[in-house]
């Protein structure tokens, strides 16, 4: 291992978490603890398995994911957890986020309340574990987009002070934004791994505002990022190869 490499890397790290304001921290631990509140307050119980399941990978994976971001751009932590504030996101899409964040919490009480009043009928158990391991290798493959796009940013910006360029490396040489095809994937199989199928409902308006998202965000990229209306011509699909 190459030593001042290394130190520069933390070096680097330490100056990211040290430029995030207390703010961001608070509402980071905010998020974190709402999201086991709201599900098991609807469930009306702490002893769900599979709802402690769901909560454990969400909260791991999370960590996880940004532990390997700090290893290989560990200015994206500063950028992401200080996006919300920056005055060049798009407006349209802060709107979406808020729209996001309501259908997240809406499709958690449906889900935990489902578990109290036994809405749906018994999922097997193999089909709970199949959505389990899509939920990880949705995780896995968002990840690796975030190691490999340092411009990976929590909203729709167009990043000039960071030189934002085109990125067609690891999953973007297979469609033009990874992350949100498998964050769509992800939330479809969250309600099976939950026993829940009303969730799909909320869940499906999730997808629906992802996708939505989407095409305004690779609109706002080819109209604005040098490079990137090229690179779309390389890698034609947004989010299903040969579909759309």
């Amino acid at each position: 291992m190459n030593i001042n490499a290394s130190a520069k890397q933390t070096e680097r790290a330490s100056n990211a978490l040290s430029g995030i304001g207390w703010k961001v921290w608070l509402r980071f631990v905010a998020f974190t603890l709402l999201l086991p509140a709201v599900l098991f307050i609807a469930a009306g119980r702490l002893n769900w398995v599979m709802g402690w399941v769901y909560i454990g990978f969400t909260l791991f994976s999370t960590f996880l994911s940004r532990i390997i971001v700090m290893r290989t751009n560990p200015d994206l932590i500063a950028e992401r957890a200080q996006s919300l504030e920056r005055e060049d996101g798009k407006g349209w899409d802060r709107m979406l986020l808020f729209f996001l964040f309501l259908l997240g919490l809406l499709w958690m009480i449906v889900a935990g309340l489902d578990e109290r009043f036994g809405w749906s009928p018994q999922i097997p158990l193999a089909l709970q574990l199949v959505a389990l391991v899509i939920m990880v290798l949705g995780y896995v493959v968002s990840t690796w987009a975030m190691a490999v796009n340092r411009y990976f940013s929590a909203v729709v910006r167009i990043q000039k002070d960071r030189g934002q360029t085109a990125v067609a490396d690891g999953p973007y040489r297979f469609v033009r934004h990874p992350a949100y095809a498998t964050s769509i994937v992800s939330c479809l199989a969250t309600p099976i791994l939950l026993g829940s199928l009303w969730a799909l409902i909320p869940c499906g308006l999730v997808a629906l505002v992802t996708v939505v998202r989407t095409a305004l965000e690779d609109r706002t990229l080819q109209e604005e990022l040098e490079g990137y209306a090229e690179y779309a011509q390389q890698v034609r699909y947004r989010l299903l190869p040969g579909v759309w």
